[in-house]
Parts: C-alpha cells; structure tokens; sequence
C-alpha cells in the first residue's frame, strides 16, 4: 500500500510509519524535518512546512492509497487536505481529538453518536479540532476520497512530552523514587482511558484501505479502564516505590495555576472511559495489548534512554504545592482539634 502521512515525527506517527514499513507498505512522510529517528527509517521523506506557498507543488504530483494527516488542527487544515489530496487519495484519514467533545458527556461508556462536538472556545486546542471535525463530517460523501475521522484519546509512548497532573513528565518518576510527594488531582478517583501509540498505531493502519471506515468517525482507545491515581501508581511499580500522593482539588489549580493546569477541566474532572465497540465492529482485527504497566515502563525507558530533561521549574512549582497542601492539612487538624 503506498501511504502518504503528514507528519511522521510525533509520539502517534512515528510507530504508524515504523508499523507500516515493517508490514511492507510504501510510505512516504512529509514534515519540516525538525527529527530524524530510528523508527522513521525505511520511509521517503519530503521536507516542508503545509503554511509554506509551495505545498501543493511537494506532496500533489503523486497518487497515495492513504493519505494520513497527523497535523491538521483546525478547519483550514482539513480544508487544505481535501482540496490537495481529495482527487489524488484512495481515502483520507485525519486525526482528531476527543477534546473536540462537549463536556460534560451523554453517555457512559462515551459513544460517538450520543455526543456533540465543543461550541465555546473556552478550550482553543479542543474548539479549533471540534471546528475541524464538523468541517470534515460535511464533505463525508461530497469529497471524491473516502474520509476516516479518528479520535484518540491521551496517548503515551516514546516522545510523549505531556505526562502528569503538572505536565512534568519524567519529574514524576524521579519524585516517586526519591519518596517526594506528587500532587494528584481531586481524589484521583475519575475513571479514564488511555491509549499506547504501538496499539494506536495498528487501529491507523488497520483503517487503511478499510470499506467500513469509509466516511465515518471513531473512537480509538485501550478498553481497560482505569483511574487516574492508577497512572501514579504503575510508575511506582516500575520504580518498584510507592508514591506519595497530594490529593488538591481541580478548582484550585485551575484557579491558581492557570497556566499549568487549564487541561484539567477537559482531561481529568469529567469520566473518559470511551466505547471502542463501533471501531471493533468495523475493524474486527484490533485489539490492543499494550497495558497501563507495560505502557508505563515503556515510557520511562525512553526518557531514560533519551536522557529527557527534568523540568527544575515544575520541580520547584510541585515542591510549593505540597508544601501548601500541608500547611493546610496542619492548620485544618489544629481547628478541628479545638
């Protein structure tokens, strides 16, 4: 199969390309070349910038079975695709988000049809996917390419850069080592699904060339549900140390730590657990093995391999708030003693 993926570089597309080239397709990869890595080789690259004038002139002269946009995040993106590669594509598969959703949800576990997609730009990055989304869902039949719409939820694997309450990444597994406390969001109770880009990765390439994915959206996660104090807890287990959990609620980082925790009312106040059974029954052959733990000791083998860089700044920030978290605790057990 000769597949064309925007993109390639990312924690998702890097394992589609380095799936695909191990399966045999033709794959080629168009991005700015800002990385070059190992499970990218085997592909042809095309260097450029979709905002650039010359885009259409790199990736338009050539025929893909599957043209995969890993990079489209609002609707001028997916308009440029199916204007480029809508004539010259056996079918477009574009990446969504299911931060493109309203929340709080309708159903449980979360369907595809009993949703709606984001009306206020309260959240830009899931406003501008949801505007992207609904852009694509009106040219499903207009547009001369099949269009598959794929929606992951938070994905984790080598090149993940957004682990954490804080997003402080590898910082979590060194304070859980070393025995310092972590903040953890409200009781860390809310349940929640993740998705391994390996397991992501096969759902893409499966879709390629699939008659059932034609002109429809899904879904695309790892059924096993967990919570999001589970997340903590399988670092520990690969540090072999139990960590030492803050429970703060959401509304008060939010209304302290803006900027740091804006996420938290899209990602990890409302229940995430997403129904994969409508992406099952049109691609009956996935089934995704990579578990919390194994994903987990995954990551943290690539950021030690990488040497990813601890973040002193949230390091210093995670210090402050538990160091508040106790001074509450303190003050709270003195009134309640009186």
């Amino acid at each position: 199969m000769k597949i064309l993926i925007l993109g390639g570089t990312g924690v998702i597309s890097r394992q589609i390309v380095k799936q695909a080239v191990q399966r045999g397709d033709q794959v080629t990869i168009f991005n700015r070349g800002t990385r070059s890595l190992p499970e990218c080789k085997g592909a042809k690259v095309i260097l450029g910038d979709r905002k650039a004038a010359d885009f259409r002139e790199k990736v338009g002269g050539e025929r893909y079975d599957v043209v995969i946009d890993m990079i489209c995040f609002d609707q001028a993106d997916a308009q440029q695709t199916l204007e480029v590669f809508g004539g010259q594509a056996g079918q477009i598969i574009v990446t969504s988000s299911i931060a493109a959703y309203d929340r709080p949800y309708h159903s449980y576990p979360i369907r595809e049809e009993a949703e709606t997609l984001r009306e206020t730009p309260d959240f830009a990055y899931g406003y501008k996917k949801a505007r992207m989304d609904q852009y694509l869902q009106s040219q499903m039949g207009v547009c001369p390419a099949p269009i598959t719409v794929i929606r992951p939820s938070l994905t984790f694997g080598p090149g993940a850069a957004n682990f954490g309450i804080l997003r402080q990444n590898r910082n979590v597994v060194r304070r859980i080592r070393e025995g310092k406390p972590v903040v953890m969001v409200g009781e860390g109770v809310i349940p929640w699904s993740f998705t391994f880009a390996s397991d992501l990765a096969q759902a893409f390439l499966l879709a390629c060339g699939n008659p059932a994915t034609y002109n429809e959206c899904f879904h695309v996660t790892n059924p096993q549900v967990v919570m999001w104090e589970d997340l903590y807890r399988a670092v520990g287990r690969a540090v072999g140390k139990e960590p030492q959990m803050v429970y703060v609620s959401s509304h008060l980082l939010r209304g302290f730590l803006p900027s740091v925790c804006e996420h938290l009312n899209f990602e990890k106040v409302h229940f995430s657990v997403f129904s994969i059974e409508k992406f099952q029954k049109a691609v009956p052959d996935y089934h995704p093995t990579v578990g919390l733990d194994q994903g987990v000791r995954e990551l943290i083998d690539w950021w030690e391999q990488v040497d990813f860089p601890y973040d002193q700044e949230r390091d210093a920030l995670e210090d402050g708030v538990c160091a508040a978290y106790d001074r509450f605790y303190g003050e709270l057990k003195a009134l309640t003693a009186k």
